[in-house]
């Protein structure tokens, strides 16, 4: 018989996290853009006063029970900051919604995970008010606002206020001792293909991964310096990151930027409250670029960003860490898997020359603790982590899905037990992680496969290219070939000659697009992504050149 270990059997709940900034650093602030536009300012002292009455206001008031799923069809707020903890701290299930998905996706989505409450803002409640008569499993709706901000009449049935809610709620609230593995948020995946997945974080694995990203924000720090995080991931997408947990674990301050993010507005927080590190989809920062190039701004404060979800092209990484003094750091991950590797640089990275340290952070993070690395072939076998060999990656971790909601979508995992990620990835032996395409999106052309991804960072290096993507069209010899299709930034004109050119000589020549294709804008995901299921199915009837 194997012999116990003699230590507390404490769980890893949510609740932890907020009591402990409530208790060690009540005076750091918090800053929230409200849906009217105006900055709300308390700290986590206060916010853990009112996270307490929201707790007593959803078991008592609303009656939730252990498992109950509370929908959240909203932006980022300190309201919905305040719902991570009042409510996934009672036992209840907290759902973000996506108020970027198709209505018939979100009545999909809110019947499939059975919400019985919904929570809107002012901006959602038209959508709320729309997909109401579908929703076959919701009792009551919230308005996340105060009295004077109700609206004066609407269809919703039930229309409560958060406020007075919170007002008629008792102060004092006793957190249960939860199971660490019990179900704390759900999100579904963007639903690029398909109905969305409801992917089902546990308690476990929000602190886990949480406590995986402390490096992020205690290695860009000088000793003792108050850091401010600022998620632009919203809330909705894979729990902005983190960051409504990050923060108030490490003590840092919090500024959480609404609905308004056009560049001036993002700007306006960034460098007004004097954020240090942030987080965000590239996307966001090729438009913010490209707004400080036309106005002349600069940062003072912003250190660092964490990029994920696409891969960051070169010219940008260089542009902002060169330019403007901001290191975008990437890593992978997903719905299924927050933290699929660590942003990082390795050790030694430091003492390398400006083109080496980008060179190294063209790749997709590192691997990390606590996360096993497999890649596998069309049939299966495995291959080997030289950094030559790409494959389909799968990976084992405790803040891994295994399963998705009501086991609807497809097993999340294969034969062995391995996640299913569908990205096609290289490894090296030092555990850096190369993303080279998703496996629905790679171009197998004559028997290889052409990365999409390389070539479009390469292609939005040009100084009139603002967005690009590459795709696959027909191509009766080759079965598929390239086709770089793209957006010129305001005021700029590109030819399809121009591309191809610019793209020559700095990739494989049997990796060069058959032809280029200028349009006004990207299908986008509600994530940020380029949905290329519907530039696809724009093209595909698309005749190459030399085919016509």
């Amino acid at each position: 018989m194997s012999l116990q270990g003699l230590m507390m059997d404490v769980p890893l709940t949510i609740s932890s996290i907020i009591r402990h900034a409530a208790k060690y650093h009540a005076d750091t602030e918090i800053v929230a853009r409200t849906i009217e536009g105006d900055l709300f300012r308390y700290d986590y002292g206060r916010a853990y006063a009112r996270i307490q009455r929201l707790a007593s206001a959803i078991t008592g008031q609303l009656g939730a029970r252990p498992g109950d799923r509370v929908g959240s069809l909203a932006w980022n707020t300190h309201r919905q900051f305040e719902m991570f903890y009042g409510v996934s701290g009672t036992g209840a299930v907290l759902h973000t919604i996506n108020p970027r998905l198709f209505p018939d996706q979100l009545v999909y989505i809110i019947n499939h995970a059975e919400d019985r409450f919904l929570f809107v803002d002012a901006l959602t409640l038209p959508l709320a008010e729309q997909i109401a008569p579908r929703l076959g499993t919701v009792e009551a709706f919230v308005m996340m606002s105060d009295r004077a901000h109700m609206p004066a009449s609407t269809t919703l049935p039930r229309l409560l206020c958060y406020e007075d809610l919170l007002d008629a709620a008792e102060p004092a609230y006793d957190w249960p001792v939860l199971d660490e593995r019990s179900a704390s948020t759900i999100c579904y995946t963007s639903g690029t293909t398909g109905n969305p997945k409801g992917v089902v974080y546990s308690h476990r694995s929000a602190v886990l991964v949480t406590m995986m990203y402390l490096g992020f924000v205690t290695m860009k720090a000088d000793n003792g310096a108050r850091q401010t995080l600022m998620p632009m991931a919203p809330m909705f997408h894979g729990n902005a990151w983190q960051f409504p947990y990050l923060a108030p674990m490490t003590g840092s301050r919090l500024v959480l930027p609404g609905r308004n993010y056009e560049p001036d507005k993002l700007y306006e927080l960034l460098e007004g409250e004097k954020v240090t590190l942030t987080c965000g989809v590239p996307t966001f920062w090729l438009i913010i670029l490209d707004w400080l190039k036309r106005t002349g701004n600069r940062f003072t404060t912003l250190r660092a960003s964490l990029s994920s979800g696409s891969s960051v092209p070169r010219s940008l990484m260089e542009t902002m860490e060169r330019d403007y003094g901001v290191q975008i750091m990437q890593a992978w991950g997903m719905t299924e898997v927050l933290a699929g590797s660590s942003p990082m640089a390795p050790p030694g990275s430091a003492e390398l020359s400006f083109e080496q340290r980008i060179d190294a952070r063209m790749k997709s993070g590192n691997a990390v603790w606590g996360v096993e690395y497999r890649l596998v072939d069309d049939a299966g076998h495995e291959l080997p982590q030289d950094g030559k060999s790409y494959g389909h990656l799968r990976i084992r971790a405790p803040w891994a899905a295994s399963a998705y909601f009501k086991n609807e979508g497809g097993s999340a995992v294969d034969g062995q037990g391995w996640m299913q990620t569908g990205d096609i990835a290289s490894i090296s032996p030092a555990g850096q992680i190369l993303l080279t395409d998703r496996s629905k999106d790679v171009i197998k052309s004559g028997g290889e496969w052409i990365s999409s991804i390389e070539i479009e960072n390469i292609a939005i290096g040009h100084p009139a290219v603002m967005q690009a993507a590459v795709i696959g069209v027909s191509h009766p010899k080759w079965q598929e070939r390239p086709l770089l299709v793209v957006v010129a930034r305001d005021g700029h004109q590109v030819s399809p000659e121009e591309l191809l050119a610019f793209l020559k000589g700095k990739i494989a020549d049997w990796w060069m697009p058959d032809d280029a294709v200028v349009i006004d804008a990207l299908p986008m995901t509600g994530t940020g992504k380029v949905h290329k299921l519907t530039l696809r199915e724009r093209f595909k009837d698309y005749v190459l050149p030399g085919l016509r």
